[in-house]
């Protein structure tokens, strides 16, 4: 039997901050797949393996969804209150990985059942050394509810 990989799913819509993102993952060693979605809509979409997705295998979770808060058609709050309550998505791991310095996002996420919280720095060095760290804890540290 093949191992696969879990895959991380990367909800970006800032295009330097995905490159920085996935090169980094790729620097520390991270094995994970890394699908990219850059909207609210489309992050549902392919966790539910609807519209877009709807080829993709319902029960292939990511490992981590790395979300973040200011997104395109919905926001990044949104999109985590809709995984919390559904059955198929409420113990998914959510990062929500985001620039915004403000303490009401911060309590907003973790009130809708974020998992950590995570501002990017603006230096780039230390926003590597951040995303670094979350991609080792998150896919080789971390145990997932329903891992044996």
């Amino acid at each position: 039997m093949k191992l696969v990989a879990k895959t991380i799913l990367l909800v970006e819509d800032n295009h330097q901050d995905e490159t920085l993102i996935l090169r980094t993952l790729r620097k520390v060693n991270v094995a994970n797949r890394v699908d990219v979605v850059r909207d609210g809509q489309q992050a549902l979409d392919y966790l539910f393996c609807e519209r877009e997705f709807a080829g993709r295998e319902a029960t292939d979770l990511p490992v981590v969804v790395l979300l973040d808060i200011n997104l395109p058609r919905i926001d990044g709050l949104e999109v985590l209150a809709r995984l919390r309550v559904d059955p198929r998505t409420r113990l998914l791991p959510v990062v929500i990985l985001t620039s915004s310095d403000e303490d009401r996002d911060r309590l907003k996420s973790y009130e809708t059942g974020a998992n950590s919280f995570v501002r990017k720095p603006v230096d780039f060095a230390l926003f590597a050394e951040i995303v670094a760290r979350l991609g080792i804890y998150w896919s080789a540290t971390n145990v997932p509810p329903g891992s044996s």
